[in-house]
């Protein structure tokens, strides 16, 4: 009896063993050869990412070149208008992140957004310590600081018009040489010296740009103030970054009342746009700078 009941129970293992390995092979043949809906998502999202990753690549190339080609311009504009080297700051491109055998799983993704969120907060950080630097440079060599403040209290983008080159000109409906940018404001609205200097020149007139204060700035920078109405310098006087020296007027070549500003720098005219950044937002630059480069019509 107990042989036959170990002989039963034998059989029943062996049986049961036999299922459970025929059920297992069974699973892995068909996990093998058949997915389920979600699988097939994710192996046809895999599968697209693969599709974009060498078109992403090529992208992150041209845009490592273009922000390399803007670091160079970078350069030069700090070089022209604060005589200085530009601050060095660490290049944000994908170099770290990224390699040949990354494989595009969640970590690679995890891992890249990681690494740039910290690229930028430290480039974040580094721009009050950039600008720190660049004025204490000036400052040890003793250099005027160029003219950045904004001739007209609380400006805004929406007044800046047609800036420096040809332009039409809505008097004479021919292109003419722009050497200036047209600051709209209401008439009589009060206009600042952009830096400290001395008032080279006063000049009062009806014809051209009207009334015109000169100042010079030292260290090769002058601005020109037209189509003034009220002059509140003469000649020769010394004036203050921020100081009044006249207001917004019109003339009779004039289609509205607005600033003629100009920036000259060893007699080379400058574009006054590039020094207004210092007074506004980055935004706000922003939409200036597209205002003055769009503007195809000037008001004088």
């Amino acid at each position: 009896m107990k042989k036959r009941t170990k002989k039963l129970l034998g059989s029943i293992f062996r049986y049961l063993s036999a299922t459970v390995t025929t059920a297992v092979l069974f699973y892995v043949l068909l996990a093998l050869l058949f997915s389920t809906e979600e699988e097939k998502k994710l192996q046809l999202e895999n599968d697209l990412y693969a599709s974009y990753y060498p078109e992403l690549r090529e992208k992150e190339r041209l845009l490592t070149d273009v922000v390399r080609g803007l670091e160079v311009k970078d350069d030069a504009l700090y070089r022209q208008i604060f005589r200085t080297e530009a601050p060095s700051v660490d290049a944000l491109t994908a170099a770290d992140v990224i390699s040949d055998s990354d494989s595009l799983s969640e970590n690679f993704f995890l891992s890249y957004s990681a690494s740039k969120s910290e690229s930028l907060m430290k480039m974040a950080g580094n721009v009050e310590d950039n600008f720190g630097e660049i004025f204490r440079a000036l400052s040890a060599r003793r250099d005027t600081v160029p003219p950045l403040f904004l001739p007209l209290e609380g400006m805004s983008y929406v007044q800046t018009g047609a800036s420096v080159g040809l332009k039409h000109n809505p008097l004479y409906k021919v292109d003419i040489r722009h050497d200036g940018i047209d600051l709209v404001a209401p008439q009589g609205s009060p206009v600042y010296a952009s830096a400290a200097g001395t008032v080279r020149s006063v000049i009062r007139s009806n014809k051209g740009l009207g009334n015109i204060v000169e100042v010079d700035h030292k260290n090769g920078y002058r601005t020109r103030y037209a189509l003034l109405g009220d002059i509140s310098v003469s000649q020769g006087r010394t004036v203050k970054k921020g100081q009044k020296i006249g207001t917004v007027g019109i003339s009779s070549t004039t289609f509205a009342p607005h600033l003629h500003y100009e920036v000259l720098r060893d007699e080379k005219v400058q574009d006054p746009v590039h020094y207004l950044f210092s007074s506004v937002s980055p935004e706000e630059y922003a939409r200036m700078l597209y205002m003055a480069v769009s503007t195809r019509q000037s008001l004088d």
